[in-house]
């Protein structure tokens, strides 16, 4: 994979491992960290090698959401500008939700703010016993704006109000308890536990899941009719591909 400043990217056992490496600044968001995020996903998609995306930060903490430079920079910029950079983030999540390969946040540490969001942009999330996550933007007067859509989506109306508007820190159990994350893994056994989840997602079926993520997303802004119908194109999609056919075939063949 390509060479990058703010990130480091490795592929191991089918998954891409991508790394925000700004352990420093707690891998605060910049400009160039999210240009650098975006190109690597874009990369992993491309690479045969890779069937799953992992993403995670170095040193003590995921990510402490934008950088503080980036912060003081966005009070003078003008609208234009502002809105040019918020693009950035949301181009990234854009072009997550798109991909056609599955996307793993592994969390230690800290997920504040853009850093919260980040995470629970990928298709999945799995965190250390001692991570905690929290949406700090209103306790400068800001709003969470961008990030928003995907707290929604990810949870019920009451609870994503109540994480996004109070600023409150909620713990990783907490987070798997209210459906935020999927798994909480203890912290000694962390970074194993991620490359074993990483490793059993990278053998299923490339196309199955592909369709699965693919449907999953579709069906948010559809009726219940339309997203049964929806399901029902995708049911005769799925039977037509090679993985599909080969493993009925096998199941078959030991009936």
């Amino acid at each position: 994979m390509a060479e990058f400043s703010e990130i480091l990217c490795e592929v191991k056992n089918g998954a891409a491992f991508v790394t925000l490496n700004r352990p420093d600044k707690r891998n605060a968001l910049n400009d160039q960290l999210l240009t650098e995020l975006r190109q690597a996903v874009s990369n992993a998609e491309a690479d045969d090698q890779v069937r799953v995306v992992v993403l995670r930060g170095a040193g003590k903490d995921f990510c402490a959401g934008a950088d503080l430079s980036q912060l003081e920079k966005s009070v003078q910029a003008s609208i234009l500008e502002n809105w040019e950079g918020a693009s950035q983030m949301a181009e990234l999540f854009i072009t997550m939700r798109r991909l056609k390969k599955p996307v793993i946040a592994a969390v230690h540490g800290r997920a504040l703010a853009g850093g919260a969001g980040l995470a629970s942009a990928c298709d999945m999330v799995i965190a250390a016993r001692s991570a905690q996550f929290c949406y700090t933007e209103t306790r400068i007067g800001f709003v969470p704006a961008i990030v928003m859509s995907i707290a929604r989506r990810n949870l019920g109306e009451k609870r994503a109000f109540e994480i996004l508007a109070a600023a409150k820190t909620f713990s990783a159990e907490e987070a798997a308890d209210i459906g935020f994350i999927n798994r909480v893994c203890e912290d000694s056994d962390f970074d194993a536990e991620v490359e074993k989840f990483a490793a059993e997602v990278a053998s299923l079926s490339p196309s199955a899941l592909m369709l699965t993520k693919h449907l999953l997303y579709q069906i948010d802004s559809m009726s219940f009719e339309q997203a049964i119908r929806a399901g029902v194109d995708m049911n005769v999609i799925a039977r037509l591909t090679p993985d599909c056919q080969s493993a009925v075939k096998k199941f078959l063949s030991k009936a």
